[in-house]
């Protein structure tokens, strides 16, 4: 009888055992199993395991509270030799960065400034970037573009923010919807094609032309082989 009770006992404890580790692979995030790719920003010549090819002057800098490169707005850029999106069906971008909200003499300021650009052999695109405004506030603008006929920019220009704060942005697609994050709240959704981008290239602080230079300071990119729900980005 003593035996045959602690066959019982071994059996219960065996199926509570099976159904923890059943709900645990249940309630797993993507996070936990998806690929990553992380870019912690320490170094101007060397992303991860690439060397960059380096445009004026960046600095690396923990003057605005975090170790980061500082990118001046107008001839700072880090091209990095890689697209870790290439072949990815669907994805999450995370970006750590604080923008600038600086003036210039004549009281102007930049409105559009481009910090991190994905570009592939064919040409298909993903862009970040920012909308800042005299009065120090900023708007996120994201863009996915396949072709003339397959493309999505997410813009509102009343979601704003102010500048010179650390902030967490995303952006999020999962297949055929395309969606925009600042720190884990959701701004913007919209449906579009997008195939899995190719081997190619990664401009931080400005458009792969030379453009649209960005002011400010960013701290990591982090790419993910999944959509991300609004849970599972990062935030202050």
């Amino acid at each position: 009888m003593y035996v045959n009770s602690l066959r019982r006992l071994g059996g219960v404890l065996a199926n509570i055992a099976l159904s923890a580790a059943l709900i645990a692979c249940a309630v797993a995030s993507p996070r936990d199993h998806a690929p990553s790719t992380v870019w912690t920003l320490r170094d101007v010549t060397q992303v991860a395991v690439h060397a960059t090819e380096v445009v004026g002057a960046p600095k690396v800098s923990a003057a605005g509270g975090e170790t980061a490169i500082v990118f001046d707005g107008k001839g700072d850029g880090v091209f990095v030799p890689s697209n870790p999106l290439a072949g990815w069906p669907a994805f999450t971008i995370e970006v750590r960065f604080m923008p600038e909200g600086t003036v210039g003499p004549d009281g102007s300021v930049k409105e559009e400034q481009r910090f991190l650009h994905l570009e592939d052999e064919l040409k298909h695109r993903v862009l970040m970037e920012t909308r800042v405004t005299p009065d120090k506030q900023w708007s996120l603008d994201t863009f996915l573009f396949q072709d003339a006929g397959h493309k999505l920019t997410l813009l509102d220009r009343t979601r704003l923010h102010p500048t010179d704060r650390w902030y967490w942005v995303a952006l999020v697609f999962d297949g055929t919807r395309m969606s925009h994050y600042v720190n884990g709240v959701l701004e913007l959704e919209g449906v579009v094609a997008f195939a899995p981008m190719s081997a190619g290239r990664t401009s931080i602080g400005v458009r792969q032309n030379r453009v649209s230079w960005f002011k400010g300071a960013i701290s990591e990119v982090r790419f993910t082989q999944a959509a991300l729900p609004a849970t599972q980005l990062r935030r202050n």
